[in-house]
């Protein structure tokens, strides 16, 4: 967290030192497993392993699928996983992933990822596993329903991705997706971590929609963790000063940006490498259609010990360019940050997520509220031509507190996005 001192990039911001009052969290745990519990409940007769499946779950693979075993496998913040070894009918052996979770917040997040799955899958199939169902178990009692979502399991190492591989498959996915309606949204609810974003919905404006998406973050964190006038206050603010200012530029004077599919949720533990292949894939996602620079400000966290390196950035945006007005990057990446910390703070209890949101904010806020809108040309002086026909943009640390410039090279016919 934050030392106090002021920000190196906007000397007059100094970052807010929390009290006790809102640091209500503890800390972040993404292997803590908190819904389901099947101890007690009978294996399966005839199918070998710890883990019983539920009817609904059986009918779900291909007919005449016999299935060998179902064993506990792996661990998730929210839900209860299994390996599940099947023989299918013409005798080839195969592995499925199957989720479970609990109730009204179970089925969400069941649903959305089969959907999001789903989409992505059939955007870029090479850097997903194959979503097969989601579905209600048949057992269910008075007091809770259990939801599930089948998949194909790829057993994966956690060996560093290659960012050049990684990075360019994000990359191909967004410039490959379309949005079904042209407009950014989704066609059902998704969900970061436990809770639904406010995704079901399709809106032609990205200011107008990340608005909605920030609005019930905010509503999120509020009725989860209590509320905290400053933080609700700070929100507003950006809502009505620096979005216009920050977003609006992107859709005015002639620019415009395509809704690209995005995974949603594409930090360090939703990335793996195959084991049999190499190939790095995705999972675990809560898609919607986006901006495209909303997918990597997920590596700006504290979550992350890989994804936040500036290699990622760099390979990232090599590949696919920065949005005009291109001086406003790094601020654009800060507030979809904040966007998702102070949804990650909802979900994990407030603390160092819903702090950063905060200070976040307040940096956007004392940096926009008194300037006037970028006009139609970019900021010639962020982008200098090197003789090798390489772009260099400056672009400041992931961190108030942190500032410091980086490199980023991409060709010039990928600067303007």
């Amino acid at each position: 967290m934050s030392d106090g001192q002021a920000d190196s990039v906007n000397p007059s911001f100094t970052p807010y030192i929390p009290d006790k009052s809102v640091m209500t969290d503890a800390p972040f745990n993404p292997g803590q497993r908190r819904n389901l519990n099947f101890e007690g409940i009978p294996v399966n007769e005839g199918i070998a392993g710890d883990f019983p499946l539920d009817k609904s779950v059986i009918e779900s693979f291909p007919p005449k699928t016999k299935v060998i075993s179902a064993n506990r496998f792996g661990s998730s913040a929210w839900t209860v996983t299994a390996r599940v070894d099947v023989e299918l009918e013409d005798g080839e052996p195969k592995a499925y992933f199957l989720k479970c979770a609990e109730e009204d917040t179970g089925k969400a997040m069941m649903e959305g990822e089969f959907h999001s799955m789903t989409a992505l899958y059939n955007a870029l199939p090479g850097f997903f596993p194959e979503p097969y169902a989601w579905g209600k178990f048949s057992q269910t009692t008075d007091e809770s329903s259990t939801y599930f979502f089948l998949c194909n399991l790829i057993e994966m190492s956690n060996d560093i991705p290659d960012p050049t591989e990684l990075c360019r498959s994000i990359a191909e996915l967004h410039k490959r997706s379309i949005s079904p309606t042209g407009m950014f949204g989704f066609h059902t609810t998704t969900c970061q971590g436990n809770l639904p974003q406010a995704t079901n919905l399709w809106d032609p404006s990205w200011e107008s929609y990340f608005r909605k998406m920030l609005t019930n973050a905010m509503d999120l964190n509020t009725r989860e963790n209590g509320p905290w006038k400053d933080l609700e206050e700070v929100t507003e603010k950006v809502k009505t000063l620096v979005l216009p200012k920050l977003l609006g530029p992107l859709e005015s004077h002639g620019r415009s940006i395509k809704p690209s599919l995005i995974h949603g949720d594409l930090w360090d533990g939703n990335v793996g490498t195959s084991y049999e292949t190499g190939e790095i894939y995705a999972f675990d996602a809560g898609a919607y259609y986006a901006h495209h620079e909303m997918e990597v400000a997920m590596w700006r966290g504290e979550v992350n010990k890989v994804l936040r390196d500036k290699v990622y950035l760099k390979e990232y945006l090599s590949n696919i360019g920065v949005s005009e007005p291109v001086d406003q990057f790094d601020d654009r990446n800060r507030l979809y940050n904040s966007y998702m910390t102070l949804h990650a703070s909802a979900c994990h209890g407030g603390g160092f997520f819903r702090v950063s949101s905060y200070n976040n904010f307040n940096y956007l806020i004392n940096k926009y509220q008194g300037e006037p809108e970028p006009g139609p040309e970019p900021a010639s002086k962020e982008i200098d031509v090197l003789e090798d026909n390489v772009v260099k943009m400056s672009i400041v640390d992931q961190t108030p507190e942190k500032a410091s410039a980086v490199l980023v090279e991409m060709t010039p016919a990928t600067a303007a996005a």
